[in-house]
Formats: structure tokens, C-alpha cells, sequence
């Protein structure tokens, strides 16, 4: 049997994340190839992935961050099934250099992702596939990506939520991160009004006229009642017309004006993990 020293089990155990002795006896069914190990571990992650597959990996970490030119910005989110992975150091290294490489690479794509390669000659895939093993949980990876004339990111404390917003014009970073806390704040569905789709609408003034009735409107009144309700809904859900939250007598849009006449978002990007 060959001989396997501490040293190659302490290199296969700081290139893969894996346990001692899972790379002891990765080592010994390998008889000491070290690339025929690490696949091994790999093989070890695939089962576990098949077994786990039904999982829900609900917790994990969600992160984000802008390029150097402030017109790209790229969320992650590594999903895991427990807080106690999710805290873990190594967990979040493992995120936060997805991160860096998808921003390196100038990550098109969330379809781009598990393709790319990080900087230890692994896919994310393979990365992905690779900690399952070790961790023993379900692990997914995800990516969201805006870019335009500027750009904002947010993480907001404990890496559980993230915000990516896109704007028509250079504004200044101060305003910039606080239109991303309002949409991590206010969880907005859609920019303006003329933005939600018409299923949403529907349904909102389905309930409002149903709610009238409830109340013993009269039937004429239904529509007109549906109608303020839904201009209330857009209010309170679009991100323009939300209250802004730093100062509630006025609206997101209001706070752009007074910064640039023409100034406002394009698009926005929230991912948050559930409670």
C-alpha cells in the first residue's frame, strides 16, 4: 500500500476544503495520485448532491458588488441549507471569490456562471459540486447582473440581502446607495407603475372591488373604489412612487428630481434569503 504523508493529506485538504480523513482515505483508494484523490472527493459530492437534491437550500450567503467603472454591478447568492454553513468563514470565502472572479471576468450572465473559471482551475460547477461533499448540504449558486450609466450596490448586514440598482445618468454615490437601501428596505415589485404586469393589476383590482363589496359598496362604485385602490398599491409597491424612506413627505422620484430634472432608475435587482 503506498505510503500517503501528512503533507499530501494537508494539501489535498487546502486545495478541496475537505475533512483530514476523508483526504486520508481519498489518498489511500487513489494509492497517492493526488488528481485521481481530488476527483474522488468530487465523486463524493455528486452523490451527496443526488441524495440531497430535494432539499431546500434556503439559507447561505447573498453578496454584491460594483466594477471599477460603476456601470456593471454583480449579485451572488450561495445557498446552503443551514445558518451554521452559512457563517462559516470558509462558506463566505467561497462566495466573496465567486464574486471577485465574476467581476474580474465581467461576468454577461447568470447562465455565464457555473462555466466560469475560478482562480484554483475549477468551474464554479465543479466548486460547487466539490463543497457539497465536504459540507455535507445542498449548495446552489446564483447570479443577477446590471449594467448601464450607472450603477448601485447594497449588501446589507449578514449578507442575507442584496440590491443591484441601474440609472439613466451619473448621479452622486450618496444617492446612488440610497435608492439600493430603499429597494432592500421597501422590497419594491417593479420600478414605476407602467411597469407591473397585467396579471398583477388584475388581481389587485380584483381583491379592491371584492373588498368593497365586503364592505357593502354599492355596485356603481365599485370600479371607481378599485381603481384608487390600485393608484394606492403603486404607491406603496413601485419603486418611483414609494415613500422616500430617509424623508417620507416625499417620493423616490421627488428625491431624484432635486437632484437632476431627467434623473431616474432603470432597473433593480433584490435577492434576500427567507427567514
Amino acid at each position: 500500500m503506498t505510503k500517503i504523508s501528512a503533507s499530501d493529506v494537508g494539501k489535498l485538504r487546502r486545495q478541496t476544503g475537505s475533512g483530514m480523513m476523508d483526504c486520508k482515505k481519498a489518498l489511500i483508494e487513489a494509492n497517492g495520485d493526488f488528481d485521481q484523490a481530488v476527483d474522488i472527493l468530487r465523486k463524493k459530492g455528486q452523490k451527496v448532491a443526488a441524495k440531497r437534491a430535494d432539499r431546500q437550500a434556503t439559507e447561505g450567503v447573498v453578496i454584491a458588488k460594483n466594477n471599477s467603472n460603476n456601470n456593471k454591478a454583480i449579485l451572488i447568492s450561495l445557498n446552503c441549507e443551514t445558518d451554521f454553513v452559512a457563517k462559516n468563514e470558509d462558506f463566505i470565502k467561497i462566495a466573496h471569490n465567486i464574486l471577485d472572479k465574476a467581476v474580474s471576468e465581467n461576468l454577461e450572465s447568470s447562465e455565464e456562471l457555473n462555466n466560469m473559471l475560478l482562480d484554483d482551475g475549477m468551474t464554479v460547477a465543479e466548486k460547487v459540486l466539490e463543497q457539497t461533499g465536504v459540507i455535507g448540504e445542498k449548495i446552489e449558486v446564483s447570479a443577477q447582473v446590471i449594467e448601464d450609466v450607472q450603477v448601485s450596490s447594497y449588501v446589507h448586514a449578514g449578507n442575507r440581502l442584496a440590491t443591484l440598482v441601474g440609472f439613466n445618468k451619473s448621479v452622486d454615490h450618496q444617492v446612488a446607495r440610497d435608492i439600493a437601501m430603499q429597494v432592500a428596505a421597501m422590497s419594491p415589485i417593479a420600478v414605476d407603475k407602467n411597469n407591473v404586469d397585467q396579471e398583477t393589476i388584475d388581481r389587485e383590482l380584483e381583491i379592491a372591488k371584492d373588498l368593497a363589496r365586503q364592505e357593502g359598496k354599492p355596485e356603481q362604485m365599485l370600479e371607481k373604489i378599485a381603481q384608487g385602490r390600485l393608484n394606492k398599491f403603486f404607491k406603496e409597491n413601485t419603486l418611483l412612487n414609494q415613500a422616500f424612506i430617509k424623508d417620507g413627505k416625499r417620493s423616490v422620484a421627488q428625491y431624484l428630481q432635486e437632484h437632476s430634472d431627467d434623473l431616474s432608475v432603470t432597473c433593480f435587482k433584490r435577492v434576500g434569503l427567507s427567514n
